[in-house]
């Protein structure tokens, strides 16, 4: 019976995705398909499923794996120090839109929900319905990390300030409930340690990211097909955290979401991430969702009374929860956007289900009340989406023109800014000289600054760019400024560089920053080299139809797709692919992975097209 129920639950998650993509059931996430689907298949209805040891040991490696992805999924740089807000170009393209970063609104929107939360588990133990305040604020306090960032990615939002917003509520809304679980499971728990050891699960986490931090940046030279060495180095960090946290009393879930963590910190590859969701996605997490559906016993559950009352109850304390969200996304984006936010921030299924098996295992809720909790969230994953997919449309800080930022006005950056507004750009010129100021200013927007400091450009908001070009003369001064540039998280710099004796290792330096460097010699021995090799190399470039383009594809639609299969294959055509440095010189069958930066030619109407699309982050 064993292999049978188990047999029966790959078929059903192999059947799940075809059915949906078949009938096009796109509002309901696939984890919540496939519990109600474990719902049909278990004693609820058909009864063709029981949960057996074997598979419950691997529905607790899938909740395991699906908390280590879920720690994987932050990211970091959104806590870095870069621009808090719009630029005055972009406020005023946007309406004037009030200045509050993606942290700062997601601080202030969680800490509502942390409030409320409290509240309403208080007017719960009041009122006789639940009588265990600290779970139940735990309970619905907590949002599905998961299933917002599957949202967010299917309308390509996680590069956009209302996406990174939504993003950072959820990840307080996961990384907050995971704490406080552990804390409840430690002062109630019968066998728990004493809560100073729970600092033994940190303590091993810097050790680990101390222990292994240079490891992709060799692991590269030596890996092959038969060692998977970072998809060793994953399972090694998995097991050691999960077993550090369940030796000091706490759970095996805040082990694996540390874990996670830790590996996000140490920066893999976009291939090791993706190979890594394949085993978790592809085998262990189906049978995680599945199993608890079939877990659950409508037939016992519905029977009662209480739990009929208590499922309504629980999900309005769930919608009611997050509401406080709305007034704080309304501090930067528009009504309808608010309200898809907080809708959004309402679903609640991972750390609910996690939640839920620690509590079961404590026997501090019932089989009734566990049910209830579980089948409101369900309802808030199904409501939800829905709410989010109806009120959400594009920003008007979304469609603003990339900003570029030259610093240096003279004969080799304003004709390139010329070009530059004639297309999708946004262009400021800065010169501290004051005859380039007086030859310029008529014919691209220079603006005139007495000093050249970083302090003063970042004062002055010249920092507060897509792109920032440092193409003045003095070789020395441009470094400098694009450390600082570097340090305070401008996305692209691009330096020139004409001194070469003396800032060879200055450059060396940049480039393993991602810093962009050029010189005007280089430039010129590199166009008159191609066009002797290459004659009809200036016929491309002068082209009035036709242009050459570079971007790199952070897109995950076209990832893993070979360039035949590309939907706009046939409007460009892609001649290089640069990848980790290398160039490689493709074919219709080479696969394009997340980071390659392809060149390719196409029409000056569809290229622009093509390669936002490219370079659109989901």
């Amino acid at each position: 019976m064993d292999q049978v129920s188990l047999v029966i639950i790959l078929f059903a998650a192999l059947l799940v995705p075809l059915v949906m993509a078949k009938f096009k059931i796109n509002s309901l996430p696939t984890a919540v398909m496939e519990i109600i689907i474990g719902i049909i298949l278990g004693p609820s209805l058909l009864n063709i499923v029981s949960m057996t040891s074997s598979i419950s040991q691997l529905s607790t490696i899938g909740v395991i794996v699906l908390l280590f992805l879920s720690g994987l999924e932050i990211d970091f740089s959104l806590f870095k120090k870069r621009r808090t807000a719009l630029t005055p170009l972009e406020a005023k393209q946007a309406g004037n839109l009030p200045k509050y970063s993606p942290v700062r609104l997601s601080v202030y929107a969680y800490t509502t929900i942390v409030v409320l939360s409290l509240l309403l588990a208080a007017a719960f133990k009041v009122a006789g319905l639940f009588s265990d305040f600290w779970l139940a604020t735990i309970l619905f306090g907590t949002i599905s990390l998961g299933i917002v960032i599957a949202a967010l990615k299917e309308k390509e939002l996680l590069s956009k300030a209302f996406g990174q917003t939504v993003l950072l509520i959820s990840v307080f809304g996961e990384l907050i409930p995971m704490m406080g679980l552990t804390l409840y499971a430690s002062v109630y728990g019968s066998d728990s340690q004493s809560l100073w050891l729970l600092l033994l699960i940190l303590a091993v986490a810097a050790l680990l990211l101390l222990r292994f931090k240079p490891f992709f940046r060799f692991y590269q030279n030596i890996n092959k097909s038969t060692t998977q060495l970072d998809i060793r180095l994953a399972f090694f960090l998995i097991v050691t955290m999960v077993t550090v946290a369940e030796s000091v009393g706490a759970e095996n879930i805040l082990g694996a979401f540390v874990a996670g963590i830790v590996l996000k910190l140490l920066q893999p590859s976009e291939s090791t991430r993706e190979r890594l969701d394949s085993i978790g996605y592809g085998f262990f997490i189906p049978i995680f969702f599945i199993s608890t559906g079939v877990d659950l016993n409508l037939r016992t559950l519905l029977t009662s009374g209480k739990t009929l009352l208590l499922i309504p109850l629980f999900f309005l304390a769930y919608m009611i929860a997050k509401i406080g969200g709305f007034w704080v996304l309304k501090l930067r984006f528009k009504h309808a956007n608010a309200i898809a936010g907080t809708a959004l921030t309402a679903t609640t299924m991972t750390m609910v289900l996690a939640v839920l098996r620690v509590a079961k295992a404590m026997k501090t809720i019932t089989a009734d009340q566990s049910g209830a909790f579980l089948l409101a969230a369900l309802l808030t994953c199904i409501v939800s989406p829905l709410i989010f997919n109806k009120f959400y449309s594009a920003e008007k800080e979304d469609l603003v023109k990339t900003a570029v930022h030259f610093i240096g006005a003279n004969l080799s950056t304003v004709p390139v800014a010329q070009q530059l507004r004639k297309g999708w750009y946004d262009v400021q010129m800065y010169t501290n000289h004051p005859q380039n100021y007086k030859t310029y200013h008529a014919q691209a927007p220079v603006e005139l600054m007495e000093n050249f400091t970083a302090q003063d450009l970042e004062d002055h908001g010249v920092f507060d760019t897509d792109i920032l070009v440092l193409g003045h003369i003095d070789a020395e001064r441009n470094y400098e400024l694009a450390k600082a540039a570097h340090d305070y998280g401008v996305r692209r710099i691009i330096v020139r560089f004409e001194d070469r004796n003396v800032l060879n290792e200055h450059e060396d330096e940049l480039r393993e920053l991602g810093i962009e460097v050029y010189n005007t010699p280089e430039a010129n021995i590199t166009l008159l080299r191609s066009l002797i090799e290459s004659p009809s190399t200036l016929l491309m470039l002068q082209h009035t139809e036709n242009s050459i383009y570079e971007v790199r594809v952070v897109n995950h639609l076209y990832t893993n797709v070979q360039i035949k299969n590309l939907q706009f294959a046939k409007d460009i055509t892609i001649s290089q692919v640069i990848r980790n440095r290398r160039i490689i010189v493709p074919n219709g069958s080479t696969t394009i992975q997340y980071g390659d930066r392809l060149i390719f030619t196409g029409s000056k109407q569809d290229a622009p097209r093509i390669r936002q699309a490219l370079a659109t982050a989901n």
